[in-house]
């Protein structure tokens, strides 16, 4: 399966549907290709996110309980487990 060039139906913009993507289409099932850019599907998807009331995620301030770092976090910490900062998060989770 080759890259497709696709064309946005939001802003008429070409976008490379590509080989892996095609795949994972395939794998779930989807019967359509895409009809936007990854970039107008994003404003989409927040759009029907706001829509619906979920803006955007609330954030919490923590300190990173490996490096010391304060970081931010998309759910409030309950004190009894160690929260991490996106760096020591994904070291921890390879």
């Amino acid at each position: 399966m080759p890259d497709r060039t696709l064309v946005c139906k939001d802003c008429g913009k070409e976008f490379i549907f590509s080989e892996k993507e095609q795949e994972f289409y395939k794998e779930k099932k989807f019967e359509n290709d895409p009809q936007r850019c990854p970039e107008c599907r994003a404003a989409k998807k927040a759009q029907l996110r706001e829509s619906r009331g979920n803006g955007p995620r609330e954030m919490y301030n923590v300190i990173c309980s490996s490096c010391g770092k304060e970081t931010t976090v998309p759910f409030k910490p309950t004190g009894d487990k160690p929260v991490y900062c996106k760096e020591c998060y994904q070291a921890r989770h390879k």
